[in-house]
């Protein structure tokens, strides 16, 4: 880049970003986070941004895809920062550490900004910091979320930047944040810099949603299935009949039965036990509630049932998919 170009950009001094990296981390919410800071260091000529990386052990850090990362500290030791984020991924709440819980604490006392990137939110609300504010987590853990910590406001955008706590929901949200954050600092000719050099041709805004709209993910246009779907959504812990949906949507079952199948390929009773049962699965696989609990909050008011209709989709039990994932 011409030496032009980076004299208009607006440099301030070196800001320090450490990182937590939990097991089982996302990788691809990691290098989103971390490249745009390598990046805007590279086009503007200046060390804009240094950054470390802490674990449990102090040695290294495994990521969901098995990949190992070496690390400078462990979380009782940590460096001087202006900005600290939890990265996590799956299995998030079997990972919560009492170390890792004292240090977010700690580095908070400090006057640390702290943020979270996929599923960490889930530390910083397990460490009490988000009761009563917006957060943004990936859409796979907001069951997790909603039946743990029901007083955090949970949103589905990309990222909230607006807060006391930084949240960005995963994936290449975390490229979104930090392009965001490079704006903020340093002004949109370098985040612009970045984004070309990441040939990330439009970064998203934070009110942006994380999952594409129903009609954009199925490519249909049709309003009455677009809300039957939203009416299963919101009543999945007490399910109402097709005959009801139809009705209230001002079609006949029928009716709701032909634009299923066209739009779907299956009926609307499948397509709304296959929403619950994909539910039911999250749940036993990221939070320690019991079976009962977890079948209660799907809809199924038998146990019984819950087993069988489970062992049919998935082809084993749910207390066999709880000892598997815990």
């Amino acid at each position: 880049m011409g030496t032009a170009i980076r004299e208009g950009f607006n440099m301030k001094k070196t800001e320090c970003f450490l990182f937590l990296l939990v097991e089982n981390f996302s990788h691809l919410a990691f290098s989103c986070a971390l490249e745009p800071l390598r990046i805007a260091n590279l086009v503007s000529g200046e060390e804009l941004y240094k950054w470390s990386f802490a674990s449990e052990d102090g040695v290294q850090a495994t990521c969901s895809n098995g990949a190992v990362t070496l690390v400078h500290h462990d979380y009782k030791s940590l460096p001087k920062s202006d900005h600290l984020f939890v990265l996590s991924g799956i299995h998030v709440h079997m990972s919560h550490t009492s170390n890792l819980l004292a240090a977010v604490r700690r580095e908070r006392t400090k006057g640390v900004q702290i943020g979270a990137l996929c599923s960490g939110a889930y530390i910083l609300a397990k460490a009490g910091m988000l009761d009563g504010v917006h957060a943004a987590v990936h859409w796979e853990f907001h069951d997790l979320f909603m039946e743990e910590f029901p007083l955090v406001d949970l949103c589905r955008n990309v990222f909230v930047a607006d807060e006391k706590f930084i949240t960005a929901s995963g994936g290449t949200a975390s490229a979104d944040l930090m392009l965001y954050l490079i704006e903020r600092a340093h002004g949109a000719d370098l985040a612009i810099a970045v984004a070309d050099q990441m040939v990330y041709t439009s970064a998203r805004e934070a009110t942006v949603e994380q999952r594409a709209s129903i009609q954009s993910r199925y490519g249909m246009r049709n309003s009455y299935i677009v809300e039957a779907i939203r009416m299963m959504v919101d009543a999945i812990e007490d399910p109402v009949s097709p005959s009801f949906i139809a009705t209230k949507i001002g079609i006949s079952t029928r009716q709701l039965e032909r634009v299923f199948g066209r739009y779907l390929n299956c009926s609307p009773g499948k397509y709304y036990m296959d929403m619950r049962l994909q539910k039911a699965q999250r749940l036993l696989i990221q939070t320690e509630l019991s079976v009962t609990e977890i079948g209660l909050s799907c809809g199924f008011g038998s146990s019984g049932h819950f087993s069988r209709v489970y062992r049919a989709h998935y082809g084993i039990t749910p207390r066999m998919q709880l000892t598997k994932s815990r």
